[in-house]
């Protein structure tokens, strides 16, 4: 599922796109978007995000709302509105963008981030179509349908919240931390990468319960999160590692399996001490630690220089 930076990006690139004129919004014969006419054809303010959701604002009562779930993808090109394929569920454009150039013009499908080498993307500002396929929700919410998502969310790192309520609402939980990351009421935008990375830079038990976590640590889990999900806005590449810990590439871009310390990475050896990284299912999804680098205090194990 696409974590915040990714959603972010969205908004900031469609912003680019089209913010400020009138779009087209049409979906195929058959989709399950069914209000297309309550947008088509208006001017589009601005594109929000929070957390995972994205907010196509059109006006009072007609903000389209999308969320992308585990399999929604976004595929976007300039020129001439490709041939309809697949289980487009809805598309929007700029009528005037589409008409030129006569040769079929560039375009780029959204991809599993880890195979999203940050080549090939298409410069923002020259977008002429985006469409949208596979989202968990597509459907025109209402001002306050809109206001009642942002008030169920947690504060959003990309959205300058303050770390706070973060704080907060962690320390008022007995539930393990590693559990609270996952909660979107708790911190908006936060995903299952990012989940097992912060940890493993805090240096903290993911096991250990919400309200036994310092304030001090929570802080400065918050204030980690928000240059690493800025930067994963760039290109949709999440990369978590520090240079000097990187066994290969120390300068550059790390290799792919070197742009994580504990993600994805169970049975092979903590980047840091060595040892295994484990895995076990928690809040639905699979996460990732290092039992030595991770564990409570009284039990980590000094590693030999």
């Amino acid at each position: 599922m696409p974590e915040g930076n990714e959603i972010h990006r969205w908004a900031e690139r469609h912003n680019a796109a089209f913010a400020g004129k009138k779009i087209r919004v049409d979906a195929p014969e058959g989709s399950r978007f069914q209000d297309a006419a309550l947008v088509d054809n208006r001017k589009l303010e601005r594109v929000l995000a929070v957390g995972k959701h994205l907010g196509y604002d059109f006006g009072k009562d007609r903000i389209l709302h999308i969320h992308l779930g585990m399999y929604g993808d976004f595929s976007e090109g300039t020129g001439p509105l490709p041939p309809e394929k697949g289980a487009l569920r809805v598309r929007f454009y700029d009528a005037q963008a589409i008409k030129g150039p006569v040769e079929p013009g560039e375009s780029k499908r959204h991809a599993w981030y880890s195979n999203d080498d940050g080549t090939g993307h298409i410069e923002a500002a020259k977008v002429a179509w985006v469409e949208l396929r596979g989202p968990t929700d597509c459907s025109v919410f209402t001002q306050q349908r809109w206001e009642a998502l942002e008030a169920r969310l947690g504060p959003d790192p990309l959205n300058g919240d303050p770390a706070t309520k973060f704080v907060e609402k962690v320390r008022a939980r007995k539930t393990a931390v590693a559990a609270l990351l996952m909660d979107q009421t708790i911190a908006a935008g936060v995903g299952n990468i990012y989940r097992a990375e912060l940890l493993f830079r805090a240096k903290l038990d993911p096991f250990t319960p919400g309200n036994a976590v310092s304030e001090k640590t929570l802080e400065a889990i918050w204030k980690d999160a928000i240059p690493l999900m800025k930067a994963g806005m760039v290109d949709r590449r999440i990369i978590t590692t520090k240079p000097k810990d990187r066994p290969t590439k120390k300068t550059g871009l790390p290799l792919k399996e070197e742009a994580h310390y504990v993600y994805r990475r169970q049975g092979k050896p903590c980047l840091i001490c060595g040892t295994k990284v484990l895995t076990q299912v928690m809040a639905g999804r699979n996460l990732f630690w290092c039992p030595n680098c991770q564990a409570p205090a009284s039990h980590t194990v000094k590693v030999p220089a």
